[in-house]
């Protein structure tokens, strides 16, 4: 397991926007479904473009910029540089992603300037937690793994920004080199480099699983770092045999850490299938087949089995692995800062008392079943598997914001 210190951890009223923001947008993102038709359902669809957006940037990206507020200084075990820069992160993401939506669904001319407050916001935000790091004299695995992909996010929004203001028709760039690009350096390169090293502290930590080996997390990191560079390269080259090899060494890469975090789930002390739990059992089995649905794309040809794998990649693996985290995050915030204080002077709640257990179940079986009904539905060009689908992510998502809003508000 890896020390953690509360000494630097910042006030739990910084965070909880970017979770409550987030958990909305999750909303936004389930209700969104709805406007999709199995008849036109393609990447090159202005809404699918837009939704990719609204879920990324407002959900994925707001929560894990709060989670990433907190963990940081207290896996470095110094004081954030700037920690106050985070009042004006959450309002400029906020405000950047419905600008960027609208922009992709009525007027393309909104999209400079989302992405110019995108990027102010992304901006803020790598800035400061490169000045973070600075102030370290030796980085983790885990903190090298931040800083790697914060670099990746850096160009990642830059080439976001170029196409955002190329399809606004401000300049002129060749959109599809810059997709991969973009693509690879946001989806790879941040989101699951972050999320492979901030989830080998947290699971290892709520799960209280300890004396493994961090070989495979190196491999995966390294893996995915190389494959994002060769695709950059090959998007910009049109070199398509060193897309292949790219596609090939993030799958490597992504399999080498789901082997890794069952090795921590197989030794883990703590055995009961609590929400946490369950949501992470999805989370990979999700990642999993949208690796081999991916690999009927690639065998096949078929845009639907691609659409259906991102799907997975999105909805099951990002969302579940988020959702799951959150039962476990807020209430350690929550409880350290508004109870830890109190023990030995009177009864106080445990962390587990904190979550409320039929809304957070209720999110778990809608998102689940949600989940795998637009999957069924993307594949089969379905649209009334699309509305059902929809119908339970919805349902699942109201759920998930009543769970948020009380764990944060949570009274003894």
């Amino acid at each position: 397991m890896f020390k953690i210190s509360q000494d630097f951890a910042p006030p739990f009223k910084l965070i909880a926007p970017f979770f409550i923001l987030g958990s909305l947008f999750y909303l936004f993102s389930s209700l969104y479904i709805f406007s999709f038709s199995a008849d036109n359902f393609s990447f090159a669809d202005p809404k699918v473009i837009a939704f990719t957006h609204l879920f990324l940037l407002g959900f994925v990206m707001m929560i894990i910029f709060g989670a990433m507020a907190q963990l940081v200084p207290v896996v470095l075990e110094v004081g954030h540089f700037g920690v106050e820069l985070f009042y004006a992160i959450w309002p400029l993401l906020l405000i950047g992603t419905l600008l960027m939506v609208f922009g992709f669904l009525y007027s393309s001319a909104l999209l400079p300037y989302g992405g110019v407050v995108v990027l102010t916001s992304m901006m803020i935000f790598v800035g400061e937690i490169f000045l973070t790091i600075a102030k370290v004299k030796k980085l983790t695995l885990v903190m090298s793994s931040v800083l790697i992909s914060n670099t990746f996010l850096f160009f990642g929004i830059i080439f976001g920004l170029l196409m955002a203001l190329s399809y606004a028709g401000t300049i002129s760039v060749d959109i599809s080199s810059l997709l991969k690009a973009h693509i690879f350096a946001v989806l790879g390169g941040y989101i699951s480099i972050t999320i492979m090293g901030l989830s080998i502290v947290l699971i290892p930590m709520f799960t209280l699983s300890h004396s493994f080996s961090l070989r495979p997390l190196e491999i995966s990191i390294s893996l995915m770092s190389v494959t994002v560079v060769l695709a950059i390269l090959a998007s910009f080259f049109h070199l398509e045999w060193l897309s292949i090899i790219s596609y090939i060494l993030a799958t490597v890469a992504m399999l080498v850490y789901a082997y890794l975090i069952y090795i921590i789930y197989k030794i883990r002390p703590r055995k009961e299938n609590d929400i946490y739990a369950i949501s992470l059992m999805f989370s990979y089995s999700s990642l999993l087949v949208s690796i081999i649905v991916a690999l009927l794309y690639f065998m096949l040809g078929k845009e639907n089995y691609l659409l259906a794998s991102m799907w997975l990649l999105f909805f099951g693996f990002f969302g579940f692995l988020i959702t799951g985290h959150i039962y476990k995050i807020i209430p350690f915030l929550v409880w350290f800062e508004r109870f830890s204080p109190l023990v030995g002077k009177q009864k106080i709640p445990m962390l587990v008392d904190m979550i409320p257990q039929k809304s957070s179940q209720a999110q778990f079986i809608f998102c689940a079943i949600g989940v795998i009904i637009v999957a069924i539905a993307i594949l089969f060009n379905s649209n009334a598997l699309i509305g059902a689908g929809a119908s339970f992510l919805v349902m699942g998502a109201v759920a998930f914001i009543r769970s948020v809003l009380y764990m944060i508000n949570f009274k003894n």
